[in-house]
């Protein structure tokens, strides 16, 4: 078996020059594998996934930390072993950009990939992110904290996927730095044709940072008019004033706001009164008079242990796993939703067995499934959990009576009919506002890193190098 080795050029060429079915490609493997990780087993010995805790090293001599991430699947495993400047570490010493490694393995254990890890982890990292980006109803305004390679790939990856309805993207920086500058180079950088083939030939960029003298005004502007944020930034303090979208006027639109630039208890991006505002949640019998976005009463994140142990935003806040919902469980039952959605259009709205069968085997309404704090206490009130026992306290203790606001023609519906009209009505209408708050309500998605992104994105990048012919091929180096 051969050893494929990629340098980060060459992962960095392949990746910039991925056309749109490509990038759908690489969005589609990963939510399988995310689905898989968040609602199927992670024992070891079932061979499906297993995703153990990332350990970190520190070294005060360099000020850096040393992150090993390991992962396992049906496919195969892989570690990851990346560097990068500590929060905390002394100002004066040089500034390390996340660098390292990713190795693969076959399910056997023979070595099949090494791969340069800076662009990788950027990539896969806003890979994830898009699976809530291409859902969204209306992407035209981008706002981005932030200006190193997270922020570039987010960037790219949301010009690359709906770049045709794209056209003001803003940036906002502590300072004009050297990775602002390269940022504004590689995208000035991208031959005009990809960029008439992706449709954002025209879109405004621009760079704000607090040395201009309008900033906080400029600031409130930007977010305000964001309908994505991206926040890419090792903060350890809020990147804007909650105020700016939690007050009336601010609560007018839905966003999709993405935070991925923490990692450790101590960092944040987010106000504590943001994910406060997204979590809470009203009596079955309230009604919204206010013409504010949809709420789903959750966070989205990518691990449900690792937000609770690592998002400094999450604890800071003090949620619970009730609170939060995996990446993993909601971008397919979505898919499911969607499906259903069409499908009304061809057939009687009487027949509604086929979607809760899909659900029954997506084990949303199960103890163990995080989803029960979307679709309510009702969805939760089925037959036991299927997940293995192998998952952790968090996960298994995810399930609540947590309800999702019904729209208003749902609470104002008569209860004079029969009961399994009532309840095709009651989960029709739970799937309406699951679908409106994915598409234009105010959804919040944290990401603290999961080296099964790496472990999927990893073996496709391999696969695509040898399709394109890139990269070293080392034959019968496992031989």
């Amino acid at each position: 078996m051969s050893l494929t080795v990629l340098s980060d050029e060459q992962i960095r060429g392949m990746l910039e020059s991925l056309s749109h079915d490509e990038a759908q490609g690489f969005i589609q493997t990963l939510r399988n594998a995310l689905h898989e990780y968040s609602t199927g087993t992670q024992s070891i010995k079932d061979g499906v996934v297993h995703q153990p805790e990332r350990t970190s090293v520190h070294s005060n001599t360099a000020g850096t930390t040393t992150l090993f991430m390991p992962s396992f699947s049906s496919i195969g495993h892989a570690i990851k072993v990346v560097t990068l400047s500590s929060p905390s570490s002394d100002p004066t010493l040089p500034t390390i950009s996340p660098t390292g490694s990713l190795t693969l393995y076959s399910p056997e254990g023979l070595p099949i990939g090494f791969l340069h890890a800076q662009t990788l982890t950027a990539f896969r990292t806003a890979l994830a992110s898009s699976c809530l980006l291409i859902k969204r109803a209306a992407v035209r305004t981008l706002t981005v904290f932030g200006s190193g390679l997270q922020a570039y790939w987010h960037i790219r990856l949301a010009l690359m996927l709906r770049g045709d309805t794209i056209r003001q993207v803003y940036i906002i920086n502590r300072k004009f730095s050297e990775a602002a500058r390269s940022t504004f180079k590689k995208i000035h950088g991208i031959p005009l044709e990809i960029k008439q083939r992706e449709g954002w030939d025209q879109a405004q960029f621009s760079l704000l940072t607090p040395a201009y003298g309008e900033y906080e005004r400029l600031q409130k502007e930007h977010v305000r008019a964001a309908d994505v944020i991206y926040c890419c930034t090792p903060s350890t303090e809020d990147l804007f004033d909650a105020s700016i979208l939690t007050s009336h006027e601010g609560r007018r639109k839905g966003r999709l706001i993405v935070a991925v630039g923490s990692y450790t208890p101590n960092m944040r991006e987010l106000p504590k009164e943001l994910l406060l505002q997204a979590t809470r949640t009203h009596s079955s019998g309230h009604l919204h008079y206010h013409k504010h976005a949809t709420e789903g009463g959750v966070i989205v994140v990518d691990t449900l242990d690792g937000a609770l142990k690592e998002a400094g935003e999450i604890i800071e806040a003090g949620l619970q796993p009730r609170q939060l919902v995996e990446l993993g469980e909601l971008v397919m039952i979505h898919r499911l939703a969607k499906e259903e959605e069409e499908s009304l259009t061809s057939r009687s709205s009487t027949d509604t067995s086929s979607m809760t069968e899909s659900r029954d085997k997506l084990d949303i309404g199960s103890s163990g499934s995080a989803m029960s704090s979307v679709f309510g206490s009702d969805a939760a009130s089925g037959s036991g959990a299927k997940r293995s026992s192998s998952r952790s306290p968090s996960r298994r203790g995810s399930s609540s009576g947590l309800s999702l606001p019904l729209p208003p023609p749902f609470h104002r519906r008569s209860s004079s009919k029969g009961g399994t009209d009532d309840q095709g009505n009651k989960q029709s209408a739970h799937d309406h506002h699951l679908s409106r708050w994915l598409t234009v309500g105010n959804v919040i998605y944290k990401s603290v890193g999961l080296g099964l992104m790496d472990l999927v994105v990893g073996f496709e990048v391999v696969r695509l190098a040898k399709e394109r012919g890139l990269g070293s091929h080392i034959e019968g180096f496992s031989s």
